[in-house]
């Protein structure tokens, strides 16, 4: 509970900044360790924090550059506050398998070859920071939103961001919960999954990518169906 309360404390403090003015649309927020050293806090506070403002539609975190304000917009959003338990995850998965098997489908359609590239190096990210031993969340959310951008049409990328990390289950469940399902080779699967979905869109497989992508969420649901029996 102590730690929730400080990443709302960083929340609230950022978000009454953007919305007096002190931070416009397209700045960039301070850096992480800027924002530990103003409020005191750690890293995991602070990534916390701005991936309740991702979720909330105020920020957009640019892998390696930064995180940014966003312009107002009437976007989707989740209370990602309520999505806490098993059970809650796995219905997260379900709306994640109904929207984004078709995104992937349109993306193989529609997708340029910068779409592709970006998609690419999100896969190049997850994987090195695998190697590193860490747990890839913002390169496995960037990953998604290149694909949902891809579509080319803005209502996925603005549902996307509107639900924010909580579509990515391991930010959602306590460390006791994610080394249930975090057998050895748990994150090298998810990043043969991306590679997968990323090949189906590379040929303009619309049907190979959407097939994909729905095999990548059903396996993290199955995962999440096992420690919540």
């Amino acid at each position: 509970m102590r730690r929730r309360s400080l990443a709302e404390m960083v929340v609230g403090d950022l978000t009454d900044k953007i919305k007096a003015g002190a931070f416009h649309a397209g700045d960039k927020l301070p850096t992480e360790p800027e924002v530990m050293s103003e409020f005191g806090v750690s890293r995991t506070v602070v990534r916390e924090a701005i991936s309740r403002m991702q979720a909330a539609g105020l920020v957009e975190t640019r892998h390696g550059i930064g995180t940014f304000v966003l312009p107002p917009s009437s976007s989707a959003t989740v209370d990602i506050g309520t999505v806490v338990t098993v059970r809650d995850v796995m219905a997260m998965l379900e709306l994640r398998i109904s929207l984004e098997t078709e995104a992937a489908a349109l993306a193989a359609i529609r997708r340029s070859d910068e779409h592709l590239e970006r998609m690419g190096q999100a896969v190049a990210a997850f994987e090195r920071e695998i190697a590193a031993g860490k747990l890839a969340v913002e390169a496995d959310f960037d990953f998604h939103l290149q694909i949902a951008r891809a579509t080319g049409n803005r209502y996925f990328e603005s549902v996307f961001r509107g639900l924010g990390h909580t579509t990515i289950p391991r930010t959602r469940l306590d460390t006791a919960r994610i080394a249930a399902i975090a057998e050895p080779d748990y994150l090298t699967q998810t990043g043969r999954e991306h590679q997968a979905i990323m090949e189906g869109i590379a040929r303009h497989d619309a049907e190979s990518a959407r097939a994909a992508m729905r095999m990548h969420l059903s396996n993290s649901r199955e995962r999440l169906r096992k420690i919540g029996d």
